[in-house]
């Protein structure tokens, strides 16, 4: 019998010795840290070859100036009135269909009318905090939370005052949302935080004595006067209790995924997390699957998707290296035993195009590796995961996996937007090359894609899934 064939020698079998035995001791090994190419932009658009030496970035470039599908046709664009969007959720609301979106370099969330996707139109902008990030937002039901953070440096962020926390409103006119209340963290703010309807929010949220972003439930039933009533970390991270940290990069991404009495959390170099928050003023800790090493440590695990029904969850990390560290990866894990996680396969990483000019999405520039998925599953109006997994994949576009078959995904289609004209906010830095941030798929099937310096894609899969 082979090793893998029973599930006792596949848990004997460690992270990073199937990772070795997929990609190969090269595909593990770090990458060399050399200086790396970052031309100088001109008009916006084109950029000048360079000579400097190190890196991975090719030393020409040619800005893609048309978008390139398999299997995807588009449907629509909106420029967000100039206001590039990155987290989105989606609601119908009496026959008409609206997305909502935070931003990524503007305070604040749009609502975007999308009843028909060919003619999307934004019909509100809520102006957000002077000096604050607005990235994140969740909603259910007649609720919406929007997140409250600082900025960070890499993005633009400086020493003013800042809001924090999360804003709790009420939807129940969907083009008019009205603010209920509150919650502030006393710190840095939330970043990716979970609301599927009731009274409890789940945050990933920047704590004051504490390494890293933790884990935080918020009872909301009263929305004008929110409540922390537990919280989870990494032991290490409560640095004004006395902990010394175990490790850098450990620190909360979120969402925390709630399924049924446990919690999944995105956890960076602390890998993926399992809680039981049967007791929410206790959560405790039953499952953890690590991935950094062989993969790379800051946000190691980004994104989580557990499907207990299928027995299995979505994981990827997120790569904001430049393509100077070690691998990125996504990922699907068995989850049958939520105590004993384990890996079952890891997503084929995409391939250029013929004719593309480069042999690898690393050589092209900007951030590269996997972001965001079809997340939202709680939200009814969201298609529901199946055999297709919709991945957002920075300077790659986006990706189409068949998934039919966990231990053998395929790419099934893509759709990479053309690289922007006009560069809205810092990053990324260097080429201004497409950068695809979030995906969502509706259940009527349109798939909806942001971007750091582009507006709002929506699009169509049309190809057919292969044959396993």
């Amino acid at each position: 019998m082979c090793g893998f064939c029973d599930r006792r020698s596949f848990l004997t079998f460690t992270t990073a010795g199937f990772a070795a035995a997929v990609l190969g001791k090269a595909g593990l090994a770090q990458q060399p840290r050399g200086t790396v190419d970052k031309p100088t932009i001109l008009n916006n658009a084109y950029l000048k070859e360079t000579d400097k030496p190190g890196g991975h970035f090719s030393r020409t470039y040619k800005r893609q100036t048309e978008p390139i599908a398999h299997n995807v046709r588009i449907v629509g664009y909106s420029d967000l009135n100039n206001k590039p969007g990155f987290k989105i959720s989606i609601r119908e609301h009496q026959g008409r269909w609206y997305l909502y979106t935070g931003h990524f370099w503007q305070p604040g969330w749009s609502i975007v009318d999308v009843t028909d996707p060919a003619k999307p139109e934004v019909v509100k902008f809520i102006a957000g905090p002077k000096n604050t990030a607005t990235l994140q937002m969740e909603l259910s039901g007649k609720t919406m939370i929007t997140a409250l953070e600082q900025i960070l440096p890499g993005l633009g962020g400086n020493k003013k005052p800042f809001d924090e926390g999360v804003l709790i409103w009420d939807i129940r006119d969907p083009v008019n949302p009205r603010r209920l209340g509150q919650f502030r963290t006393g710190g840095t703010g939330t970043h990716r935080n979970f609301y599927a309807g009731g009274r409890y929010m789940h945050l990933a949220a920047g704590m004051p004595g504490y390494e890293g972003n933790i884990y935080v439930i918020v009872d909301i039933d009263n929305p004008a006067n929110p409540q922390e009533v537990g919280r989870w970390w990494v032991p290490g991270q409560h640095t004004a209790g006395g902990e010394q940290p175990s490790a850098t990069y450990i620190s909360h991404h979120g969402p925390p995924y709630v399924a049924g009495n446990l919690v999944y959390l995105a956890y960076g170099a602390a890998g993926m997390v399992v809680l039981d928050i049967s007791d929410v003023n206790k959560p405790r800790q039953i499952g953890r699957l690590p991935f950094s090493p062989p993969f790379h440590s800051r946000f190691g695990i980004h994104s989580v998707l557990p499907l207990p029904e299928q027995g299995i969850a979505y994981v990827n990390s997120e790569d904001v290296s430049y393509g100077a560290s070690a691998a990125a990866h996504a990922s699907i894990v068995d989850i049958r035993d939520p105590a004993n996680p384990f890996l079952l396969s890891i997503l084929p990483r995409p391939i250029p195009p013929s004719g593309y000019g480069y042999r690898d999405f690393s050589e092209k520039g900007g951030w590269q590796g996997p972001h965001n998925i079809n997340h939202l599953q709680h939200n009814p109006d969201v298609e529901k995961q199946g055999d297709l997994l919709y991945l957002a994949y920075f300077n790659a576009g986006l990706r189409i996996f068949d998934v039919s078959h966990p231990r053998l995904p395929q790419e099934v289609g893509y759709f990479i937007p053309p690289d922007p004209e006009r560069r809205f906010g810092v990053l990324p830095e260097g080429r201004l090359v497409v950068q695809t941030e979030d995906v969502l798929v509706d259940r009527r099937g349109y798939i909806y894609i942001t971007h750091k310096n582009q507006g709002l894609w929506i699009l169509k899969y049309e190809g057919r899934k292969s044959s396993l």
